[in-house]
């Protein structure tokens, strides 16, 4: 079985996958999940994510990227492809060459995302906000108003830091899990951005498929998984 290490994105936290864990354990995976530097809004990198990330992990791990999380576990990728078995992306912001975040959501028409976050004076950091949040990614949730309560602010820099190339991630196996549903990134945004990727899925819900189907998005993350151990 696999090694898993699970990367949330911008103003969330390894709490989103404590539904998720127990069913990748069950199913004989040995998964963890991290927080990411900058939690808060503290200043950090996109490469300081990928040290996190790495240091993390064993000597190779399937690293899966929720949302902006498809960043720091591409990042992590290019830096280490040796430590890498593959890569999972969850509803995330797929990287290509050239391209930051803030780029992708920008030419992939994404507005409900800048609509919902607001930039601290600084311009160092931004936070969603709670209603807002609500609506956009957790809907479909038990309980959405307490789900945007837990996020928190995050750090500019990483959401406009480009990668040079891509090459070393490409070359590894990957796949993408579509989430049908999403109204912060459209699903055919989503699959644009995974052009070229074979291996994917889909799930009928927004996007934290975590907190509304977590058996199910285990189910789907071992299968992705286990070919990659």
């Amino acid at each position: 079985m696999a090694e898993i290490v699970l990367v949330h994105g911008a103003g969330l936290g390894s709490w989103i996958w404590a539904g998720v864990l127990p069913h990748l354990a069950q199913a004989g995976h040995r998964a963890s999940a991290i927080d990411l530097p900058g939690r808060g809004g503290a200043p950090t990198t996109l490469a300081a994510q990928a040290a996190s990330v790495l240091a993390s992990a064993g000597p190779r791990a399937v690293l899966v990227g929720h949302s902006a999380g498809g960043f720091a576990i591409t990042a992590a990728a290019e830096a280490a492809p040796d430590r890498v078995a593959g890569l999972i992306y969850l509803c995330a912001f797929i990287p290509r060459a050239g391209a930051s975040i803030a780029d992708l959501r920008r030419e992939g028409r994404a507005a409900g995302l800048k609509a919902a976050y607001r930039v601290a004076p600084d311009r160092q950091s931004f936070a969603f906000d709670p209603e807002a949040a609500e609506a956009l990614f957790y809907h479909d949730c038990p309980d959405p108003a307490g789900a945007a309560a837990r996020m928190v602010a995050e750090p500019v820099a990483p959401q406009e830091t480009t990668l040079p190339s891509v090459a070393a991630a490409m070359a590894l196996p990957r796949a993408a899990i579509f989430c049908q549903d999403d109204r912060a990134i459209p699903p055919a945004l989503q699959m644009q951005m995974a052009a070229g990727i074979a291996a994917t899925a889909r799930l009928p819900c927004g996007h934290a498929p975590f907190l509304v189907m977590p058996e199910r998005l285990a189910g789907v993350i071992s299968t992705l998984a286990g070919p990659m151990a």
